[in-house]
């Protein structure tokens, strides 16, 4: 498993001479290159600490019980130290809102399960590669690629699920401190035809805007051709304007992805020979996915539910085997838990001292957080390939 944790070559030096063109690879970028790490974004003061924390309170008054088979995975979510600060920044620090976001989201998450999609479900939306997750940007986001030219499939629920295990995944990937993904869309040979309707991608905003609030870091539209602005001028009266912003069409895409890490057909140095096998099996050997949508520890035989919040190799570095951690909080006795363990994280009865050493506090105001917060992720971006 450990040969799936891969680097890309340090970038060359901007006075390097030109090269070939770099030999093909089918290699899969999980982790980022070595010096390229998330910077904090985020710091808070006294005053949203204590909303954070009573964000946490309110939601486990609202969670499952632990009778129920869904119960380790909401746990998992809501553990998550950047869960609560991401839905009240979403709600620009107004804690009713957050409180019915968040509540939300809980109820669709019970509903979809995001986490337990199994692989082989959404395989075969992943032959030809229309979206797939590969290399970090300069400030260590996961890239996801969307190419709508390569869809491969009619619409159906199935492209809903392929997109929210993709974002699932992108997740997992993330390195230590970061929490947000780098999305490029090509519109290279797409056509109209491929272009989700209006109402698709309505319902694809709706999931991301409302259910993975504060997960976009950048949005690249590159080659738009004309008609593709039918489709934006349909949805972007139901985006969020911070997420607007997000958006950038035609960028240089080399300014803000290192070209190690960057597609050669973009401008990179990165020339992926897309290889569907080896791209399921890297992703989902990486994110210890089992067949049946579970996750198997490090040891590599039991059941795990991993802590999210840093990323799968941050879990997998601090994983601790059954006999040296702290019981798990899940029914399922039985399952081994990594530190730091869903206990560990940060949980709705933990003070606002301790969250304050998690979060960092500092000197922002409300205001101004409130003007910096962005809201959810990918949005008219998704749809552009979940038709």
């Amino acid at each position: 498993m450990a040969s799936f944790f891969r680097r890309a070559a340090p970038a060359a030096s901007a006075s390097s001479p030109a090269k070939e063109t770099p030999a093909s690879t089918t290699e899969i970028y999980t982790v980022p290159p070595e010096g390229v790490k998330a910077v904090k974004k985020w710091d808070y003061n006294e005053e949203q600490l204590a909303q954070i924390e009573e964000l946490k309170e309110y939601t486990a008054t609202i969670a499952l019980p632990e009778s129920d088979d869904y119960y380790p995975w909401e746990q998992r979510f809501l553990a998550d130290i950047g869960t609560h600060a991401r839905y009240m920044r979403a709600a620009k620090w107004k804690l009713d809102d957050a409180k019915k976001r968040i509540k939300a989201t809980m109820e669709w998450r019970r509903e979809f399960r995001p986490e337990t999609i199994e692989p082989g479900d959404v395989a075969i939306e992943a032959e030809t590669g229309k979206i797939i997750i590969t290399g970090f940007d300069k400030d260590a986001r996961p890239i996801i690629y969307m190419r709508p030219s390569r869809e491969n499939t009619d619409t159906s629920p199935r492209q809903i699920r392929h997109l929210i295990y993709v974002l699932e995944r992108a997740i997992d990937i993330m390195p230590e401190n970061q929490e947000q993904v780098a999305i490029v869309v090509d519109y290279k040979s797409a056509t109209s035809s491929k272009t989700p309707s209006i109402s698709t991608g309505l319902k694809v905003l709706n999931i991301l805007q409302h259910h993975y609030v504060e997960r976009l870091g950048r949005g690249l539209v590159i080659n738009m051709p004309w008609w593709i602005n039918a489709f934006f001028s349909g949805i972007q009266p139901f985006m969020d304007p911070i997420t607007r912003d997000k958006i950038r069409f035609n960028p240089t895409l080399t300014e803000l992805i290192d070209p190690q890490q960057l597609d050669l057909e973009y401008g990179g140095e990165y020339n992926l020979e897309f290889n569907k096998d080896v791209y399921w099996k890297t992703i989902t050997e990486f994110c210890r996915i089992t067949p049946e949508g579970g996750r198997v520890d490090p040891d590599g035989g039991n059941k795990w539910y991993p802590p999210s919040g840093n990323g799968i190799k941050y879990a997998v570095d601090n994983f601790k085997p059954a006999a040296e951690a702290d019981a798990p909080r899940s029914p399922t006795a039985t399952t081994i838990a990594s530190a730091p363990s869903v206990d560990q994280l940060a949980t709705p009865a933990e003070d606002a001292t301790g969250l304050a050493e998690n979060l960092s506090k500092a000197t922002i105001s409300e205001k101004k957080a409130g003007e910096e917060s962005e809201e959810t992720t990918p949005t008219p971006v998704t749809p552009a390939v979940a038709a």
